[in-house]
């Protein structure tokens, strides 16, 4: 690659709809018939705006059934079509299809002419000017986009040989986080798997294991202070500590102040987000913001952590409702033998560094692919 200091002669703008077959909105089956949805894999592929994470999307949570295809406006969108949400707080999110799939009525699917642009090229180009994307999409009372936004935006294009150099390098970076992805995945289900033969399998609640008790989570954790809380107004582009929210992105910023939790591989600490109930195993110091809730085993009814993360994640089922902790208290879970959670813990352990380390190796190949988004979309590094 040769860098250019200035634009290419061919640099230049174009409109969505003058390089797409078809730009059209999804369709939602009627919730009054719930056998029009499932989650069995003969289902149809059905993309909702929440799983649009600016990555490939080659499965989803919810399938709906042939009656809800045929008794909807859901349609197919095939394989290489680029997604944009459009509505609400995932507005402006991106995501492209792997294999051909439905979507619902808050996603807009572009089909891209070959002919005529080259489809990883556009969905890098908007993922690069999202944000001027989404000032369009700025309402009185919410943010939404409509097609005749996205259809009239315009984005850089350059010619078709150097879109696809410039989508394929990108989309290397993309694969390489893919995969580490899918082995994270896989990890996860080994990890989870372990548990349920070793602590749900044995169980029959009218007969425990001998030295096997009932004890609610209140009893098993102790809360861990923050200290200083932080939110997006605080949050930095960069910085030395990372600072978590409540979803599963994880982390919203960072700040150059000591970390409100000292977490590393040896002194894991589990946080509950108070609000969205994810959980999740932290191996890195941190700051959170406001009801994001780090905790570990007590000294009282101390079990092995790992053990702890298993047996009290996925307990609480997300609702309306703004604040889990109190639930999250009385839930009652099995507890072993302490020597048993610790066996678990030393099993465990290994997967959960590994997953970790994966972590920062896609965010390394992220700040690697971002740093050169830029330059290829716009031709200011040519192919």
């Amino acid at each position: 690659m040769s860098q250019l200091t200035v634009q290419p002669e061919n640099w230049q703008r174009v409109r969505l709809k003058d390089i797409a077959e078809k730009i059209s909105s999804g369709g939602t089956p009627s919730r009054l018939h719930p056998e029009y949805f499932t989650t069995d894999h003969s289902g149809h592929l059905w993309v909702k705006s929440k799983e649009l994470l600016d990555v490939a999307v080659e499965d989803t949570e919810e399938k709906i059934t042939d009656d809800a295809l045929n008794n909807s406006s859901a349609k197919y969108y095939p394989e290489h079509t680029v997604l944009i949400a459009m509505y609400g707080a995932n507005v402006g999110q991106l995501g492209w299809l792997k294999k051909r799939a439905t979507v619902n009525q808050a996603v807009c699917g572009l089909i891209i002419d070959e002919n005529k642009a080259d489809w990883r090229y556009v969905f890098y180009s908007l993922l690069q000017n999202r944000d001027d994307l989404i000032v369009q999409a700025r309402g009185v009372a919410q943010q939404n986009l409509n097609q005749d936004l996205i259809r009239n935006f315009e984005i850089p294009t350059l010619e078709l040989e150097d879109q696809r150099n410039a989508g394929s390098i990108l989309g290397t970076y993309d694969n390489l986080i893919e995969n580490n992805t899918k082995r994270i995945k896989i990890l996860e289900q080994i990890a989870q798997a372990i548990y349920k033969e070793w602590f749900v399998s044995p169980v029959n609640v009218d007969k425990l294991p001998r030295g096997w008790k009932f004890l609610q989570v209140e009893a098993l954790v102790k809360r861990v202070s923050l200290g200083k809380l932080y939110d997006n107004k605080s949050a930095l582009e960069k910085g030395d500590v990372p600072i978590l929210d409540q979803g599963r992105s994880g982390i919203i910023g960072y700040h150059n102040d000591s970390p409100g939790v000292e977490a590393s591989i040896e002194n894991p600490i589990i946080v509950f987000a108070n609000h969205t109930c994810y959980q999740r195993l932290m191996l890195f110091p941190f700051s959170a913001i406001q009801n994001v809730l780090p905790f570990y085993p007590s000294e009282e009814n101390y079990r092995d952590i790992f053990w702890l993360h298993y047996a009290t994640k996925d307990l609480i089922e997300f609702n309306d409702y703004k604040g889990h902790w109190p639930e999250f208290m009385q839930k009652e879970v099995v507890v072993p033998l302490a020597e048993l959670a610790e066996k678990f813990g030393s099993e465990i352990k290994p997967l959960v560094v590994l997953s970790y380390r994966l972590e920062l190796e896609n965010q390394k190949l992220r700040q690697a692919r971002d740093l050169l988004l830029p330059k290829l979309v716009t031709g200011e590094i040519k192919v």
